[in-house]
């Protein structure tokens, strides 16, 4: 039996009717690990996709067939291309051609800890110039609360169009975990909510028709707030991991020992784990969002604030720890070459953002180490203006000592243990193993 009409306005029926028929021309703005994952689930579901970005080579490699993503491989991407059902380009005028558009663009944070809304602006000024009625619009970056209703709504309102009758504006968390093979854009719960009761039912309708299960919510704020929570919570839990560490350290208490026997109790506890310091784009940067916007309503922020001091100070620790070690080897840090394992933010991926590898290895050049690295996921890094290749892993062999900063599943640790001269561990990698070489977190 067919749902009922959202409303009796014309616009969002005929708007309705073509996510139903799937004869609605989806845009996704921004072709990043949000955006061409959700261009991918679209274009699957039966629908014309039109990718838009400011990049060229982007934009090259996606009418190529060819991925970027991790998660997306070209054979998949490429048939989609192929059938005509996907397509990107950099031009904003497709727009005046489609009926829903999902912005995805990054949101990074300003030095001083405040968000940067510029590439949010820019895309909805693009988006604004060539705005008609009857559009569907969704932003996914992640935000302070109030975004959508206060940023973005009046850009779009100037056209004189009355948002959920003439348009529809809806704000929705992105929740992609890049490398996770089980939970991807397909079926990770999708928050929506809407700048009105037709808004949020409508974003509901479109996003059902690709992805399993779609959560409705009251508002655009409350959507905003979810995807925060969800980071902070995160964020939080793993600064009291780190800190937890820094005390068993000094104490001389094996802190993975004590997390893995906590974890043991069956109600009550959830493990979370030290490390080198936080990466990616999500966990040390949208918590912050929400301390900045508090701080806007007198409210201040504390376990953020003290939670982000402390993932800030591993990369420090680590580097402290590599210091020791050699130290006990009869060894300075200066002059010693010291290979980094893994410099990708976090386990399989080539994902770069806010990796703490990058301030562990520019700490250690600082102390006058020699750096080189090993990650079979990113061939070349860019650090200081510098572009440094990537080692094969056997280089580890001939290092004073070898830093295991992101355990990618496709090292030989067997290998690594026999070979290498002395090992810090900031990921645990090594548990199981036992030998005097290897220094623990």
């Amino acid at each position: 039996m067919p749902e009922p009409l959202l409303a009796t306005e014309a616009t969002a029926k005929i708007l309705e009717e073509k996510i139903r028929m799937r004869r609605a021309r989806v845009g996704i703005v921004g072709l990043g690990y949000v955006g061409l994952p959700l261009a991918v689930e679209f274009a699957k579901a039966g629908f014309s996709v039109t990718g838009i970005d400011i990049s060229d080579q982007k934009i090259r490699r996606v009418n190529a067939g060819k991925s970027y993503i991790g998660d997306i491989p070209g054979s998949v991407l490429g048939p989609l291309v192929e059938s005509g059902k996907l397509r990107a380009t950099t031009d904003f005028s497709a727009v005046l051609e489609l009926d829903t558009i999902n912005i995805c663009v990054p949101t990074p944070l300003r030095k001083t800890k405040d968000p940067d809304m510029s590439y949010i602006v820019s895309s909805c000024q693009e988006v604004a110039r060539h705005f008609h009625a009857g559009m569907l619009v969704i932003l996914e970056s992640t935000t302070y609360p109030g975004t959508t209703d206060e940023l973005v709504l009046p850009m779009l309102s100037k056209s004189g169009l009355e948002v959920g009758r003439d348009f529809f504006l809806c704000f929705s968390p992105e929740r992609v975990d890049p490398g996770n093979p089980q939970y991807q854009t397909s079926n990770i719960p999708k928050v929506v909510g809407g700048c009105t009761a037709t808004c949020t039912e409508m974003g509901r309708l479109f996003y059902s028709q690709a992805l399993a299960h779609v959560v409705p919510v009251s508002s655009t704020q409350v959507a905003e707030m979810v995807k925060l929570l969800e980071n902070t919570f995160r964020m939080i839990n793993i600064g009291l991991a780190n800190e937890m560490a820094l005390m068993c350290d000094r104490i001389g208490i094996d802190v993975w020992e004590v997390i893995d026997a906590a974890a043991t109790k069956p109600f009550g506890f959830m493990p979370f784990y030290p490390g080198p310091g936080l990466g990616g784009h999500c966990i040390p940067i949208d918590p912050f969002y929400l301390s900045w916007k508090t701080r806007q309503a007198g409210i201040e922020a504390r376990f953020i604030e003290l939670a982000g001091y402390i993932n800030g100070q591993m990369p420090q620790f680590v580097v402290d720890k590599v210091q020791n070690a050699l130290n006990d080897a009869g060894k300075p840090v200066k002059g010693s070459h010291i290979h980094v394992m893994g410099v990708a933010y976090k386990r399989d991926i080539d994902d770069m953002r806010e990796s703490p590898a990058l301030d562990v290895m520019l700490l250690l050049k600082r102390r006058g180490a020699r750096v080189t690295y090993s990650d079979p996921h990113v061939p070349v890094l860019r650090v200081e203006g510098l572009e440094v290749a990537a080692e094969p892993e056997d280089a580890a062999a001939a290092a004073d000592c070898v830093v295991i900063v992101t355990d990618h599943s496709s090292f030989d640790y067997q290998a690594l243990v026999e070979r290498a001269a002395l090992i810090v561990d900031s990921r645990n990698a090594l548990k199981g193993f036992r030998s005097a070489k290897i220094v623990r977190l």
